[in-house]
C-alpha cells in the first residue's frame, strides 16, 4: 500500500508539472504552405522543409518559359509549355503535340540560354524570333483527360466530341488569343507520335493554323508502322505500351532480362502467349492488338492517310521520312500518295525522303551505322528546307514560297535531288535461274524451293539480338551478309554494273511463289552489294546494304482484311510495296534480292499451318514448310523499280 502510494504520488506530481507547463502557450507550429520569414530571422527547426515548386529560370535567364493549363472544349485541361526568347514580338509559332513529357522537352540542361532547353531543331527559329510551344498530349505527363494511344478521330470509334484534332484546334485558338506577342500564325511540327498529332491538327484545322511538317508520323499501325506490316506483327510493341500506359511499374518495358531476344521470343511461343506469360495481356493497349489481328474497321477507320485522302487539306504539308526508318517507314509516303491523288491537295503537300534512321531528321545526320554522308544532312535540310518553308508560311510579311514537291537524298552519290515526283515503279528486276537477276526477262522457267522452319527462324540481326539502341536504330543498314549461307535464303543477284541505276521512290514487289503449309510469310529485300574490293572505305568492302526490307503475311493474298488459309502447292502472285527511297547502284556495284520466309524476333513467326489467328498458335501449330519461288514464263518474280530516267 506504501508503494501503491508512492507511485501515485509521484504520477500526481508529474501531472500537476505537466499543467503548470502547459499553461504557458507553445509556439505555432509553421505550417508546409506558409511564406518563410524574412532572411536572418531564425527558422524554427521543425519548418517543413518540402516546397511545392522552384523556378529554375532565373533572372538572368534570355528568355521566357511559361507553364499553362489550356482548357479544351469539355473542360480538360492540357499542360502546355511556352518558350520564346526575351524581347520578341510579331512571332510567329510553332507547336509540337507530345506523348513524351513536355516539360522535360523544354528543360534540358535547365540552362538559361534558350539554345540549351530545348531541342537542337528548334536553334534556328528562337533564333529568328519564334515562339515554341510543346504541349503534353490529354492523359500523359501533367496534362488532365484519358490516354488512348492514338486517339482516333470522332467517328465510329470515338463516341466522345473530343480528339487530336480538336485538342489542336483549341490550343491553337488560345494561343493566338493569348500570346500578345505573336504575330498569330502557327505552324505545327514534331516526329513519330508528334507527326501523328501534326497530321491530326490537320483534320478540320484551325485558320490560324498555316503550315504543317510531320516527321516520321505514325499513320497505319497494321498497315506498315509500329504494330503490324502487311499483317506480320511486332511483339517488341507491347514494350512501348506497357512504358506508355502504365503509371506505376511499366518504365523499362517487359522485364525479360538482357538475354538474346531471339531466344526470348522463341521459348514464348506465340504473340499471344508471350503477351499472356508478363501479364500484359491485361492492358487494354495490348487488348485491342490481340483482338483485331487483321485489317478491319478498327484499323482502317484510325489510318490517317485514309482520312485525308478523303477530306483533302488546306494547310500546305510537308511531310518527311528516314530512309531507313525503322519505326514509322509507311506513314509519311502514304499520306503523299493519297493527298497528290487529289486535286484540291495536291500543290499543298511536298515530301522529304532523307538518309535517316526514325526520327534521325532531329539529331546530327553525317553518318548512319557504317555509311558516311557529305555533313550533316539533317542540318541541312532543317535550314535549306524546314526553316523556308515555315518562315513563307508563318511569318509576316514573308518572302515568296518556293517548296519543290519532292525533295531527297540520294545515297549512293550523297546529294541532294529536288524533283516534281516520285518515279513510278515500272522497271522489272526479274529472278533468274542460277540465282542470277537481271533487267531482261528470263528465255525459260523454273523455281528455287527452301525449307522454312519456324523452330528455326531467320534471325533480324546477328545474335545475340537486341531490339533497343544503337543496334535498333541502325539495323536496317547493317551488312546482309550474316545470312549468306543459311538454306533458308534465296540470293538473286545481278553482274557487275557497267551504268549506274538511279531509283527514287517505293519498289514494288511482285512475288510469284507456293508454299506445302497453308499459310506463309515472305520477306524480300533489296540490296546494293558493293565491290570486294574497296581501298576508299575498306569498311564496306563487300558490304550488303539493304535499300528496302519488307514482309507480306500470306494469308491475306486476297485482302487485308480477308485471311484464308493458302491451297498447298498453288502458285499466288504476291505483291507489296517496299519502303520509299533515293538511290544509286554505281558501276562495280551488283543489285541483290534476297527471298526468305521469317524475320525474327522483330516480326512473330507464321505457324504455316492454318489457324484463326496467329496471335494465339499453339506449338504444334508451328510446321515445317517447302517454298518454291518461280521465275520465267506467266510466273516471273520480279521487283519492280522506280528508276530515274
Amino acid at each position: 500500500m506504501r508503494l501503491r502510494t508512492g507511485v501515485w504520488a509521484v504520477i500526481m506530481a508529474a501531472t500537476a508539472m505537466a499543467g503548470t507547463v502547459s499553461a504557458k502557450p507553445l509556439p505555432a507550429r509553421p505550417a508546409a504552405s506558409a511564406p518563410l520569414p524574412p532572411p536572418g530571422t531564425l527558422l524554427d527547426p521543425m519548418t517543413p522543409d518540402t516546397v511545392a515548386h522552384y523556378d529554375w529560370v532565373r533572372p538572368e535567364a534570355d528568355y521566357v518559359r511559361r507553364e499553362e493549363m489550356i482548357p479544351m472544349r469539355d473542360g480538360v485541361k492540357l499542360y502546355t509549355v511556352i518558350v520564346y526568347r526575351k524581347g520578341v514580338t510579331d512571332a510567329p509559332i510553332i507547336l509540337s503535340r507530345t506523348p513524351y513529357n513536355a516539360d522535360a522537352a523544354t528543360s534540358r540542361n535547365r540552362s538559361q540560354k534558350i539554345e540549351e532547353i530545348l531541342p537542337i531543331v528548334d536553334t534556328p527559329f528562337v533564333d529568328d524570333g519564334y515562339i515554341r510551344v510543346y504541349q503534353d498530349v490529354r492523359g500523359l505527363g501533367k496534362s488532365q483527360g484519358d490516354y488512348v494511344t492514338t486517339r482516333p478521330l470522332r467517328g465510329p470509334l470515338n463516341h466522345t466530341s473530343v480528339d487530336h484534332a480538336t485538342d489542336a484546334y483549341d490550343t491553337i485558338d488560345w494561343l493566338v488569343k493569348n500570346l500578345k506577342n505573336s504575330n498569330g500564325k502557327v505552324g505545327i511540327t514534331g516526329s513519330s507520335y508528334l507527326g501523328f498529332t501534326s497530321l491530326m491538327a490537320l483534320v478540320d484545322p484551325h485558320p490560324a493554323l498555316k503550315a504543317a511538317v510531320p516527321q516520321s508520323p505514325m499513320v497505319d499501325g497494321w498497315m506498315g508502322d509500329d504494330w503490324f506490316h502487311n499483317g506480320a506483327f511486332r511483339v517488341f510493341g507491347y514494350d512501348y505500351v506497357l512504358g506508355q500506359t502504365v503509371k506505376n511499374g511499366g518504365r523499362g518495358g517487359i522485364p525479360s532480362g538482357k538475354q538474346d531476344a531471339y531466344d526470348t521470343y522463341l521459348s514464348a511461343g506465340s504473340a499471344g502467349d508471350y503477351a499472356r506469360k508478363w501479364g500484359v495481356d491485361q492492358l487494354p493497349g495490348v487488348r485491342k492488338m490481340l483482338e483485331h489481328p487483321s485489317y478491319d474497321s478498327f484499323w482502317q477507320d484510325q489510318a490517317v492517310d485514309k482520312i485525308l485522302g478523303r477530306r483533302g487539306i488546306t494547310v500546305p504539308t510537308m511531310l518527311v521520312v528516314g530512309e531507313w526508318d525503322q519505326e514509322d517507314s509507311y506513314g509519311a509516303p502514304a499520306v503523299y500518295r493519297a493527298l497528290t491523288a487529289r486535286a484540291d491537295s495536291r500543290d499543298k503537300v511536298s515530301l522529304v525522303v532523307g538518309p535517316w534512321r526514325h526520327s534521325g531528321v532531329n539529331y546530327e545526320g553525317s553518318s548512319l551505322g557504317n555509311l558516311k554522308f557529305e555533313g550533316d544532312t539533317a542540318l541541312q535540310w532543317r535550314l535549306r528546307y524546314m526553316k523556308p518553308f515555315f518562315d513563307c508560311h508563318l511569318k509576316t510579311n514573308p518572302a515568296p514560297c518556293h517548296t519543290p514537291r519532292v525533295i531527297t537524298y540520294a545515297s549512293g552519290t550523297n546529294q541532294w535531288e529536288e524533283s516534281d515526283d516520285l518515279a513510278p515503279a515500272n522497271t522489272p528486276l526479274y529472278l533468274g535461274d542460277h540465282f542470277t537477276a537481271s533487267f531482261d526477262k528470263p528465255a525459260g522457267e523454273g523455281s528455287e524451293s527452301y525449307i522454312s522452319d519456324p523452330a528455326k527462324p531467320v534471325t533480324t540481326i546477328p545474335r545475340p539480338v537486341s531490339l533497343s539502341g544503337t543496334a535498333w536504330t541502325t539495323w536496317l543498314v547493317g551488312d546482309q551478309r550474316f545470312v549468306d549461307g543459311r538454306t533458308d535464303v534465296l540470293s538473286f543477284k545481278t553482274g557487275v554494273l557497267t551504268a549506274p541505276v538511279h531509283i527514287r521512290g517505293a519498289a514494288m514487289v511482285d512475288l510469284h511463289a507456293a508454299t506445302s503449309g497453308k499459310d506463309s510469310d515472305y520477306v524480300v529485300k533489296l540490296i546494293d552489294v558493293y565491290p570486294e574490293q574497296n581501298s576508299a572505305d575498306p569498311t564496306m568492302a563487300g558490304y550488303e546494304l539493304a535499300l528496302g526490307i519488307e514482309i507480306f503475311r500470306g494469308r491475306y493474298v486476297h485482302g487485308y482484311s480477308t485471311p484464308a488459309p493458302l491451297e498447298p502447292g498453288k502458285t499466288y502472285a504476291f505483291k507489296w510495296r517496299l519502303p520509299t527511297v533515293d538511290h544509286v547502284f554505281l558501276p562495280g556495284h551488283r543489285i541483290m534480292v534476297q527471298v526468305q520466309s521469317s524475320l525474327f524476333p522483330l516480326y512473330d513467326r507464321n505457324p504455316q499451318s492454318w489457324v484463326p489467328s496467329i496471335m494465339d498458335a499453339k506449338p504444334a501449330d508451328y510446321v515445317k514448310a517447302t517454298e518454291t519461288i518461280h521465275w520465267g514464263g506467266s510466273d516471273a518474280s520480279a521487283v519492280w523499280l522506280p528508276v530515274v530516267k
